[in-house]
């Protein structure tokens, strides 16, 4: 059967417990062990779908569909494997599930508790991904800091889950913090003590504690928290501020957290075979030159907004030995300055993300020209495409007023309009395009030289589409739709003649960017931009 190893966080949020997991998948199987993984979120949305970037950071957007947490995305680039809506769990949604029974009928009249009802649901989950996968391990994280009383049903459901399975197939995996105390010069270990009592006084002793800091710990460190959190010395180990998060899983290699996991749960693995992700972080932190690629947005203040965007980056400059210097700039600022060229004169690429909503349109749409008109390498992305084709539009077929139907319902010009069958939805959750979508490329665009093969599938999160009505008149004047959705004929991808590389897409090919898997118009950006900036 399955082994499952549940990881919890304590003292603070924001620890690393979505890296933390991910890189002890990745040592687990590049020793040849099959990994996967699900995500318990303990907020009551049913998903992440609805929640503003700027609190949550991005939804992360599955092949199947599921608008999932970013955690999901760290999953699937380091474990190399695509996950599902399955792969991440809510408070919302298991409630939504536990009622529709109890609706139903299926409990038989019985008071519907906390305890067995929800926590059966909780641990039905975990049992789905085991059989949809039949893994050797299945890495759970629990969202949240124990402690928090959103968490307690999904601690008692994995407390019960390990007695259900047999301790000797589970292994619980704690991440806390050891602050540094400036004025007295001292690394503490109380907070993590109280964190793991937390944690024992709701029947969970932790069999492996990675100590997060800023600073290395000193053995004497590591030693009290073993003595005092009741775990082996070899099973409490430093886990220290990272340059990269990709170097994270070869400093757990040196701490032999691998050798931990495969001694307790008795796994038969062979050795780590990490070269090619060694190569790859020698690159990362030691690349032979750089590139800088403005980003324009409207959640920039939160640069998890843009997660996956900023990872696509990095594996993209990997791919031609390059770092990524990033120019985070508000979209809202450049739609009230006239300083646009001051402010975008350094980039040489500009990408143009997704959002929602009429906010900072204006700015990107300013952004657009900029590239447009100097020869910039630019890449739109869903919204940022949208904004390509009214400006566009507006400027080079002179159509006065073009806009989405999303910003100006009553424009003379709706070049972006509803998909069809989306005007008249009403609920918000789950109810746009979601997931993978076929898209095939026409002949000799960028867009096909990139991919190299004429039909790729890639992942959705829109409502709005780009107006055929108006693609003849474009494709005219220079803007061609380089690909499109092969069963509905509606654009995918729009790319303008002539440029160096100015190309849009409606999907999201962030999501399906990895270390060492560049995304291919990732890489074409990048690819362009440096050589946009070696003419500088």
């Amino acid at each position: 059967m399955s082994k499952f190893i549940f990881v919890t966080g304590g003292v603070v949020s924001g620890l690393g417990k979505g890296i933390t997991a991910a890189s002890l998948g990745l040592l687990l199987r590049s020793r040849g062990l099959t990994v996967t993984a699900l995500k318990f979120d303990p907020y009551v949305n049913v998903d992440a779908g609805t929640m503003n970037p700027l609190q949550h950071g991005e939804v992360f957007v599955t092949a199947d569909g599921g608008e999932t947490d970013l955690d999901l995305g760290h999953y699937e680039r380091f474990l190399g494997k695509e996950l599902g809506r399955i792969n991440n769990v809510t408070t919302g949604g298991i409630y939504y599930e536990v009622i529709n029974r109890e609706r139903r009928g299926d409990f038989l009249g019985a008071t519907v508790q906390i305890v067995p009802h929800v926590t059966n649901e909780i641990k039905a989950s975990i049992h789905r991904v085991a059989e949809a996968n039949d893994p050797d391990v299945i890495l759970v994280e629990v969202g949240g800091t124990v402690g928090d009383i959103e968490s307690l049903p999904f601690l008692e459901a994995i407390r019960q889950f390990a007695l259900d399975v047999g301790r000797q197939n589970v292994l619980f995996v704690h991440v806390t913090l050891i602050p540094y105390l400036a004025m007295s010069g001292e690394q503490k270990t109380k907070p993590t003590q109280h964190s793991v009592a937390e944690l024992r006084s709701l029947g969970i002793q932790p069999d492996l504690i990675f100590c997060r800091s800023e600073k290395p710990l000193a053995d004497e460190v590591l030693d009290k928290v073993a003595l005092f959190c009741s775990v082996d010395r070899q099973a409490a180990l430093a886990n220290t501020d990272s340059p990269s998060i990709y170097a994270v899983p070869l400093d757990m290699l040196e701490e032999g957290a691998d050798r931990v996991v495969i001694e307790r749960l008795q796994l038969e693995a062979g050795p780590a075979d990490l070269e090619a992700w060694r190569r790859m972080v020698n690159t990362v932190l030691n690349p032979r030159r750089r590139v800088r690629i403005a980003i324009v947005g409207k959640y920039v203040e939160l640069k998890d907004a843009y997660l996956s965007i900023n990872e696509a980056l990095i594996h993209a400059g990997v791919e031609h030995g390059s770092g990524v210097d990033i120019d985070w700039l508000d979209a809202e600022v450049l739609e009230e300055t006239e300083e646009v060229s001051s402010l975008l004169a350094k980039a040489d690429g500009i990408l143009v993300p997704g959002a929602f909503g009429h906010r900072g349109v204006e700015g990107k749409i300013k952004a657009v020209t900029y590239a447009r008109t100097r020869g910039i390498p630019f890449f739109g992305i869903c919204m940022g495409m949208q904004c390509m084709v009214i400006e566009f539009c507006r400027e080079v077929l002179g159509l006065v007023g073009a806009n989405s139907t999303e910003f100006a319902p009553k424009t003379p010009h709706p070049v972006v309009d509803f998909l069809p069958g989306q005007a008249d939805i009403k609920e918000m959750g789950g109810s746009m395009r979601l997931g993978s979508y076929p898209c095939r490329m026409a002949e000799g665009t960028l867009s096909r030289k990139a991919y190299g093969r004429e039909t790729v599938c890639e992942r959705h999160r829109h409502r709005y589409e780009v107006n055929n009505e108006y693609v003849e008149g474009m494709s005219r004047a220079g803007l061609i739709p380089a690909g499109l959705w092969i069963q509905g004929g509606l654009v995918e991808i729009m790319e303008l003649a002539g440029h160096p590389w100015f190309v849009g897409t409606q999907f999201h090919p962030e999501f399906r960017s990895g270390p060492g898997t560049p995304h291919p118009l990732f890489a074409g950006f990048v690819g362009a931009a440096l050589e946009q900036r070696g003419k500088a």
